[in-house]
This record gives C-alpha cells, sequence and structure tokens, in this order.
C-alpha cells in the first residue's frame, strides 16, 4: 500500500511539474496584468518623410553590386518599392529597390 502511495505522489508531482505556470509571475504576484502589445501598422509601407520622392527624369545615384554608379529615373513604383532606371554606359533599363537609389 505504501508503494502504491509513493508511486501516485510522485505521478502528481511530475503532472505539476509539466503544467504550464499561468499568469503568475517569478515574484509570485498573482494580481499583475500582463503587458499590453502595440498594434502592428496596418500596412508596412514607409512613412512620407522616410521614402525619397522621385520622379521620372531625375538624376540619381543608384548602388548596384556594391558600387554607385550614375543614373536617369524612367519610372518609380511606390507601391512596390521599386524603382526602374537607366544607368549611365549601359543600354538596358534596370528596376532596383527605392531605397539603393539616391537622389541628387
Amino acid at each position: 500500500m505504501t508503494k502504491k502511495l509513493f508511486v501516485v505522489l510522485l505521478l502528481s508531482l511530475t503532472i505539476a511539474a509539466c503544467e504550464p505556470a499561468g499568469t503568475e509571475n517569478s515574484n509570485g504576484n498573482t494580481n499583475a496584468k500582463p503587458p499590453a502589445s502595440t498594434p502592428a501598422p496596418a500596412s508596412p509601407e514607409p512613412s512620407a518623410s522616410v521614402k525619397p520622392q522621385l520622379k521620372a527624369g531625375d538624376k540619381v545615384k543608384v548602388t548596384i553590386n556594391g558600387s554607385t554608379s550614375d543614373a536617369t529615373v524612367v519610372s518609380v513604383d511606390e507601391k512596390s518599392g521599386k524603382v526602374t532606371i537607366k544607368v549611365e554606359g549601359q543600354k538596358e533599363d534596370k528596376t532596383v529597390a527605392i531605397t539603393d537609389v539616391i537622389k541628387n
């Protein structure tokens, strides 16, 4: 009978150890409220003060593969954050991230 009582006690302690702690803090304060979370912004689009105001025809400097080149803006897609540019000395237009472009 003592052996069964010991096994039941050991099982109950094991189960209690595996249960989540609940809302108690490590300092034992059970009346503490959980920290309020701040809601995420509705859209991940950067603010107007952060993104450069580019338009077709602007002379810019662009970083491509770690080097800076002079270029001209062909078009801007602010919604996707992309700029199509014409790099000086190259025939084809390139589409790059708006963050890679610096207005002169």
